[in-house]
């Protein structure tokens, strides 16, 4: 088993950092599956237990200028390990404006990603700063537990508004409840509530517009055949959804949320070199 990979564009570098410290953001621990064309970043509390889950999926050929890797066996080329993403994040803060990056899987007393960042320097010996990143190699048998959560058979599919915009009003919402509602409908229009005893306060968003999906692959979704005025919706933990936004550094090319009616909402992020999906479950 052995991965190692080298990014040398300082543009990439900086993206890649970004990516890594949004999913920090949103996951204490997770999951980085190794794949010979792509990364993933999976959380997978279980939605049952009130968990949120999330699963990022980038093209390696997008960020790095080496990738190499030799998975667990033949038949099975891949390498799940767990970790703790705000180390990787911390790490490549020093890397800000290095010559190169490599990364690699060693094993020296534990398994550790070692991430060995070259830095300019006035002499002609470069200064190499390196950081074991401690990571848990899971079993073949365990992979199942991480495979890609399917799209619910959601009410409605809703493009987001702008994030920041959100985001705001999530971050001013969050100080009156730890609730917040989430409601759309296939009209383009969606809404954040928040109730409690002492105060009622809804922000309204129009003209969003509806994904495509049923009409275009033929998606068996409740959402057909439904009254387009009629709202779907769902209560959830306001910190979860302000986590989400608060990550998000580098603005999507779509945002779009479907919500299956009192159980579930889930968010996609679509972006140039990868997507995030984040699932948060509704609080009965």
């Amino acid at each position: 088993m052995r991965f190692r990979a080298k990014i040398v564009d300082l543009a990439c570098l900086n993206h890649f950092s970004r990516i890594i410290n949004t999913i920090a953001k949103l996951a204490k621990t997770c999951i980085l599956r190794l794949t010979v064309c792509k990364l993933y970043f999976i959380l997978s509390d279980k939605v049952a237990n009130g968990g949120a889950s999330m699963w990022c999926e980038l093209s390696q050929g997008n960020f790095f200028d080496e990738f190499q890797m030799d998975g667990v066996a033949a038949e099975h080329n891949e390498i799940y390990l767990e970790l703790v993403p705000e180390n990787l994040s911390r790490a490549l803060k020093t890397a800000q404006s290095a010559k190169a990056v490599k990364i690699k899987l060693s094993n020296k007393h534990c398994p550790c990603l070692r991430v060995a960042v070259e830095l300019p320097s006035l002499s002609s010996s470069s200064r190499i700063v390196t950081h074991d990143i401690p990571v848990g190699v899971i079993p073949r048998r365990m992979w199942n537990d991480f495979r890609e959560p399917s799209v619910p058979d959601f009410d409605v599919s809703i493009y987001l508004p702008v994030l920041k915009t959100m985001k705001s009003v999530v971050e001013k919402m969050k100080n009156l409840s730890n609730f917040i509602v989430i409601e759309a409908n296939l009209n383009g229009e969606m809404n954040l509530k928040i109730e409690t005893d002492l105060v009622s306060v809804t922000t309204h968003f129009k003209d969003l517009g509806n994904p495509p999906w049923a009409s275009e692959d033929g998606c068996q979704s409740s959402a057909r055949g439904r009254d387009l005025e009629s709202m779907a919706e769902a209560c959830i933990d306001i910190k979860k959804l302000q986590q989400l936004l608060a990550g998000q550094q580098v603005n999507p090319t779509k945002a779009l949320c479907n919500i299956v009616h009192k159980r579930i909402v889930h968010f996609i992020l679509l972006h140039e070199e990868g997507s995030l999906q984040y699932f948060i479950p509704a609080i009965a």
